[in-house]
């Protein structure tokens, strides 16, 4: 039994997008045609297919507007896909990455400071299971480590 589940962007906000609804900068996603290569989806956690329309668009992955609610480009499938089933274990697409960011965040939605790591994709989830481990630590972001962008959460099973 896993002790962690990661957490994809909520279906109805990415059928939102995916209808044409504004994003976090009040602007229209954009539509493009993946090449199939460093296109991840943040809804099913898989990488949208050579030949498949994507929407780029901005996103704040944070319930509130505050100093530390970054906000910044994500990629989703520009129709249906099922979101990631958050007891499926880690993504695919995590795995093959060679590393990520991960950082830990309060109750107050603020980053938990001196968290930050820089992990290999192999090493993602016995490493968020040891920072929800730590105090004061509630969710985890799972970020880009060459670009900072937003991939997905890990929240406690």
């Amino acid at each position: 039994m896993t002790r962690i589940r990661f957490t994809a962007l909520a279906t109805d906000v990415v059928e939102t997008y995916q209808a044409g609804g504004l994003d976090a900068n009040d602007q229209k996603p954009e539509v493009h045609i993946s090449d199939g290569d460093g296109v991840p989806c943040r809804h099913c956690l898989s990488t949208v297919a050579a030949g498949e329309p994507y929407l780029i668009l901005a996103h704040r992955p944070f319930p509130d507007k505050q100093p530390y609610a970054e906000l910044g480009p994500i990629f989703l499938h520009g129709d249906f896909c099922p979101r990631h089933e958050e007891t499926a274990g880690v993504p695919p697409m995590l795995r093959g990455y060679h590393q990520v960011l991960v950082r830990g965040y309060g109750a107050d939605n603020r980053i938990r400071y001196g968290t930050g790591r820089i992990v290999p994709g192999g090493q993602l989830a016995e490493t968020a299971e040891a920072m929800l481990a730590e105090e004061g630590i509630v969710y985890l972001h799972v970020r880009s480590a060459s670009n900072n962008c937003f991939l997905c959460r890990i929240d406690r099973a």
